[in-house]
């Protein structure tokens, strides 16, 4: 099993910056793809971005790419989503994810994660 905790939501205004960090703990002694996703209300789960085990691969939605910055600190289980120039229409609830099976690929789909936070909320006001 592996634990997530998401922190660093909050409200913040539109063109603002926030950084979100997931840290993972329980079976974290192999290696893992770590997936932030997000929904906001009467929406469904969309993928954000992900990076895999190694950090050599990132993906990122096109709605994200330019804005948002994945990384990852293997030493803390830890990875965090920079958002920059942050929109109303990033608002939502904002999940990270962990895929063990496929460590070394960045998916982008969330059936593919194994395990799941909580989540943290992102309100951007205009």
């Amino acid at each position: 099993q592996v634990q997530l905790v998401e922190s660093g939501g909050r409200l913040v205004q539109a063109g603002g910056s926030l950084r979100l960090s997931c840290t993972a703990s329980g079976r974290t002694n192999r290696p893992y793809a770590m997936g932030w996703f997000r929904q906001a209300p009467g929406k469904e789960r969309e993928f954000v971005g992900a990076i895999n085990a190694r950090g050599s691969t990132i993906n990122y939605s096109d709605s994200v790419k330019g804005r948002f910055t994945i990384s990852k600190d293997n030493t803390k289980n830890t990875v965090y989503l920079q958002m920059n120039s942050l929109k109303p229409e990033d608002t939502a609830v904002y999940y990270c994810a962990v895929d063990i099976d496929q460590p070394w690929v960045a998916a982008i789909t969330g059936n593919d994660y194994d395990y799941w936070g909580l989540g943290t909320q992102v309100t951007v006001s205009s």
